[in-house]
Formats: structure tokens, sequence, C-alpha cells
């Protein structure tokens, strides 16, 4: 017999939700691993200035567990990953938590129909093996010469040294995305100089964040109906306007540009200043960004946008493609994560020794984005093609823990496996249908893999829980116990 039936990598939003469903089956005979010393996943991470989400909190936020108290419009990291933390508490999942435990591979025993799991603190066996590792905790530094040359302080956005005092002095912040916009907020209020390489600009959209007052949260409190109310327009925002964007309708592309261009011009006068931070690409291609105080960050007197191109670091600073000097006190390097190839770092092996990484070699797939071919009894939260582009992935991760738990039911202490024609068709399917959006109209992000992109969902999110409500066991093969 295992040691335990499942075993969850992972105790973020998505290995949270996954055991929250596993309890609420009453199949609690689970083990959730974790290589930190305390839950949250990229909530525990990031510690940046100006860490919070970039969705709405209405949506953010578990169906089970509605907080009718949150601070802000959109989230802070701190807020949240406190959250993360009651949700934990108060479903009894911490005492299924070994921390200090990193997770190194597994390995399918066909005959047994076990998962052994190997962690640096020794092997673990289950039934049933859960993926819940995300995409955001690999910290991804840029390949520039001479980083480790630089005499100053330097670190990627997601490892932020808080000893290093930014008040006054001359920062350099690398990147200019999703992280970088965030931080830049903050750092322009505190810094002397504050220089910002950016490569490519990004579309951004005022997400009008504010704080909640105290009668707000109140009346939230008493009449729960209001925060139904407020998840229902975020949705109706997200699906209706976002959704098409990044689906490729030219109307709402449109309309979602000129927002974004009225929200920079409010802040930036200068036509230069515009061009520079106007996209060549059409929003949605990459990652729409939401903020309400970048803007006005940059039209700081002590900031400015560097677009040379950096060529290399040296002891005092950054030096420009064209030979020009910028020199800093401090570097930081907003430059994102590793997010393909999926579970990067982890040696899964199935049947006949057959490995993930081989299997995904050409970009990760996943039936129903939630489990592989030759690979029985493994399910993944955020798996491939899982991601959003518009909404909230808690919602995602809501749809894939109660089907991963049916199909758990299902095969009871046997062995459940996806047919590979099945696969093969999603997949295809999946392919054909991202070829038309526009995250297929740029050469390179870190949506794609090649020519192929593995990272996203290709309809809006209704379609993905119907597709998730309830399994077409035809598409499985026969269970094996």
């Amino acid at each position: 017999m295992p040691d335990y039936e499942s075993v969850i990598i992972g105790t973020g939003f998505g290995g949270i939700c996954m055991a929250y469903h596993l309890k609420k089956a009453q199949r609690d005979n689970f083990l959730m691993l974790e290589k930190a010393e305390e839950l949250g996943g990229t909530w525990r991470e990031n510690t940046y200035p100006g860490a919070k989400c970039d969705t709405y909190s209405a949506i953010y936020e578990f169906t089970f567990a509605p907080n009718p108290d949150w601070n802000y419009r959109v989230s802070r990291q701190a807020q949240i990953h406190q959250y993360q933390k009651d949700v934990a508490r108060e479903n009894d999942l911490l005492r299924h938590m070994q921390f200090q435990t990193k997770v190194l591979g597994a390995t399918y025993d066909e005959k047994a129909k076990i998962w052994t799991v190997k962690t640096d603190k020794g092997e673990i066996t289950c039934r049933y093996l859960i993926s819940s590792v995300g995409q955001l905790h690999h910290p991804k530094m840029p390949s520039i010469e001479g980083v480790d040359s630089f005499e100053g302080a330097y670190f990627h956005s997601a490892q932020w040294n808080h000893e290093v005092d930014l008040k006054g002095k001359k920062v350099g912040i690398v990147g200019s995305a999703a992280s970088a916009i965030q931080v830049i907020a903050e750092v322009a209020k505190i810094a002397g100089e504050l220089t910002i390489y950016q490569r490519t600009p990004n579309w951004i959209i005022d997400n009008r964040d504010k704080a909640y007052s105290d009668g707000q949260k109140k009346r939230a409190r008493k009449i729960p109906v209001l925060r139904k109310v407020e998840r229902a327009l975020m949705m109706l925002f997200s699906e209706k306007m976002l959704y098409p964007a990044v689906a490729g309708n030219k109307f709402w592309g449109k309309v979602l540009e000129a927002e974004a261009h009225k929200n920079m011009k409010k802040h930036i006068k200068d036509p230069k200043l515009q061009a520079i931070l106007t996209p060549d690409f059409p929003i949605g291609a990459k990652r729409i960004l939401l903020s309400t105080d970048f803007y006005p960050a940059i039209a700081r007197d002590n900031v400015k946008i560097e677009t040379k191109g950096i060529k290399r670091v040296n002891k005092t600073g950054i030096e420009c493609i064209d030979g020009s000097q910028n020199d800093h006190d401090v570097i930081v390097y907003a430059t994102g994560f590793y997010t393909n190839p999926f579970l990067m770092g982890l040696d899964i092996q199935g049947r006949g020794g057959a490995t993930l990484e081989d299997r995904w070699a050409d970009g990760a797939y996943a039936y129903n984005t939630v489990t592989t071919a030759n690979f029985p009894n493994l399910f993944y939260m955020y798996g491939p093609n899982s991601n959003t582009g518009h909404t909230a992935i808690t919602l995602k991760h809501e749809a894939q823990a109660g089907y991963i738990t049916q199909l758990i039911e299902r095969a009871d202490g046997g062995e459940i496996e996806v047919k590979e024609e099945v696969e093969n068709a999603f997949v295809d399917e999946m392919q054909k249908r991202l070829s038309e959006f526009t995250w297929a109209k740029v050469e390179k992000s870190w949506y794609k893999q090649g020519e192929k992109i593995p990272n996203n969902w290709c309809g809006n999110l209704k379609e993905y829980q119907q597709r998730l409500a309830t399994p077409d066991w035809s598409n499985f093969k026969p269970l094996a116990k």
C-alpha cells in the first residue's frame, strides 16, 4: 500500500484549492509537499515594493471562501498571502502540509500502480500524484555580459533584498512588464534617479484601483449579494471585453487600445515619450497590463526610459549599445520567470520510463489541461493550456480541482488514464484555435514555445468550466485495478 492516496506538489492557490476539494470529497489521505518554509507560492515569493495582483479582488478569490474584507479593489501581496493562510487554516489543510521538502521527481510503477515521489528528504509513495507547482517560481536573470561585475547591490524582483535602502539612490530597473510596472511605481517615489531599461512597451489599461472604505466592507459583510454583483461586473468586463480582444476581435481590440492610449495621454504629455511607450503589436498579443500608477510614475522628473538596448553591465552601471553609460547604485532585474518548459527541474517518469521532459520537448500539452497519456494517475493544477489571459486563475483552479477529484473517485484506488488519440485530438484543437489569437501574432512571448502556445486556454472561462464540469468516461481507458 502507498504511504498516501494522493500527494500534491505545491501549496499555492492551486494546491490549496486541490486540497479543499479532496477534503470535501472525504478523500483526506493526502500530503502536500512544499519546498519553502510556509505556504503561498508566488504570493510568498514576491515581496517587492508594490507587489499586487493584476486581477480584481472580487474574482481573485475562491468562490468557496469569499472575502468581503479586501482592502483594495486590486489586492496587495501581503493580504493575498494572508488570505491563502486563512483559507488553509479554516479548512484544516495545514496538518497535511510538509514544508522544506523539495520534490526532485517521480517514477510510476506500472505493476503496483503507485507513484514514488523523490524528494530531498527521501521517498514518498502515493496512488495519485497532483502537480500544483505553477509557472512563476523560477526567476529568470537576463543573459547580459558582466552582470556579476557590478559593484553595487543587484537582485531579481522576485528575490528582493529588503536590506537595501533605495531612498535617494540611482536605481536601474531592467524590464518593463507585469512585475516591473509595479516596482517602478513605488521606487519612483523614493529613488534619486530611476532609469527604466525597456526593450518592448506594453499595453496598459487603468484598472481604476482604489481602497475600499470601512463602510463598503461592512456592507459587503452584511449583504453578500453586493460582492456577487461586483464579481459579476468584473467577469462581464473580463469575458466580454478582454477575452474578445485577445481572441482576435478587431472591434474590441481597437476599443481597448483606445482606452490604453487615453490612459497614457492623461499622464504623459510629451509626444516622443508617448511613442516610446506605445507597442507595435496588437493589444492582447502579449499580456495586457492593468495599472493606475505606472504612467504617473513615468511622468516624474526623476524617471527616464532607456530604449537603446543594453550592451553590458560593468562595475559602475550599465553600458548601452551605442556606448553611452548609466551609473547606478542599485540594479533591479524585473525580467520575469522561466515559464517553459513546464515542470522544469522535475524528472517525471511514466510508463516504460517515458519522461515528461522528452514528451514535452516541443511544448507541453495535456488532455483538458489536467492529464497526459502514458502517465496514469498524474494530474496537473495550472497545467498546459490552462493559463488565462483575461480573468482569474483561481476560477480555473476550482474547475481543475473538481475535475481531478472526479477522476480520482472514479479510479477509486485503481488506475485511470486518458486515451492517447483523445489527447492528441484535444491538443490539435487547442493549437488550431490558438493560431487565430493575438498571442500567435508576435514572434516571442512568455506564452509561446517556438510556434506553439503551451500556456493559454483557447476559449473563455465559461467554456473551460463546462468542459471540466463532468468527465467523458469514454475518453479514458478501461479502469485497471
